[in-house]
């Protein structure tokens, strides 16, 4: 029997999960259907990976029983309004709509359709992903199996709470932006101290590149690998005595407060 795979959206988020669903290899892409009113952008999916698109929404759930929700937040509720009536409990809805929560989902797109809600990250497309999963209560334990499995394949999953969704939106979700700024900071405080713009960005984005897979491979404790790091009076060490002097981490806290905040708000 054949199985198609739906989207309702074709943006980068969406295309992230497209090269997951192709290195797991759970749908061929012929049978990866993905509604985009766009036209270019609907050429260039079917162009690069060989899906199938639509303009209509409603086709998708006529041909594809998993769907991914993968549209802008405001975009929802016009949506849901022309899809609702097609749904059913053989349908299961897997909802990367920021702070759209199980609650608003099932009262958008009705009592029937299964849901699991996930919040990835833009690291899918680069096969780095991290997914947070959460299914409502008439979710399958396979359908949480076959999401896990696909989004798995690019990147690291974890099944978690709902209440945590709005810090995992601000941690994982935005993470990318943040670390990306922090990124940005060093390499121009290498171009500051003489370096070219390209080699100061490659010097930056290696060594945070290398750390964290370090960090990931030895699971090292942070504070002991700082302290490590930082021997006294070294160069580290002078280096951290001004990041502690600052307040560096407060920064870190308040964003990342500001980012869960707004899921929050996205939610209501």
């Amino acid at each position: 029997m054949k199985r198609t795979l739906g989207f309702f959206g074709a943006g980068k988020m969406a295309e992230g999960i497209v090269q997951a669903v192709a290195a797991a290899g759970a749908f061929a892409m012929k049978d990866v259907v993905m509604a985009e009113n766009f036209p270019p952008r609907a050429k260039e999916m079917a162009k690069l990976y060989g899906v199938k698109t639509t303009p209509e929404a409603v086709a998708v759930v006529k041909e594809a029983p998993v769907i991914f929700l993968a549209v802008r937040p405001q975009d929802v509720a016009a949506l849901a309004a022309q899809v609702k009536p097609l749904l059913t409990a053989k349908t299961l809805l897997v909802s990367i709509v920021a702070g759209k929560s199980l609650a608003t989902l099932r009262r958008m797109f009705g009592a029937k359709v299964r849901l699991v809600r996930v919040m990835p990250n833009l690291a899918l497309r680069a096969k780095e992903g991290m997914c947070a999963i959460c299914p409502a209560r008439n979710a399958k334990k396979s359908d949480v199996k076959l999401v896990s499995d696909i989004l798995g394949a690019a990147g690291q999953t974890a099944v978690l709470q709902e209440k945590h969704f709005d810090a995992v939106t601000a941690l994982s979700g935005s993470g990318p932006a943040f670390f990306a700024y922090m990124e940005e900071a060093m390499a121009e405080g290498g171009v500051k101290l003489g370096l070219k713009p390209a080699v100061a960005r490659q010097l930056a984005e290696q060594t945070m590149l290398g750390t964290a897979a370090y960090l990931r491979q030895s699971g090292a404790d942070l504070g002991a690998f700082i302290a490590g790091v930082a021997t006294k009076g070294g160069t580290t060490a002078a280096g951290m005595d001004v990041m502690r002097a600052s307040d560096f981490k407060d920064v870190v806290a308040a964003t990342l407060e500001a980012a869960a905040a707004r899921s929050a708000e996205l939610g209501k």
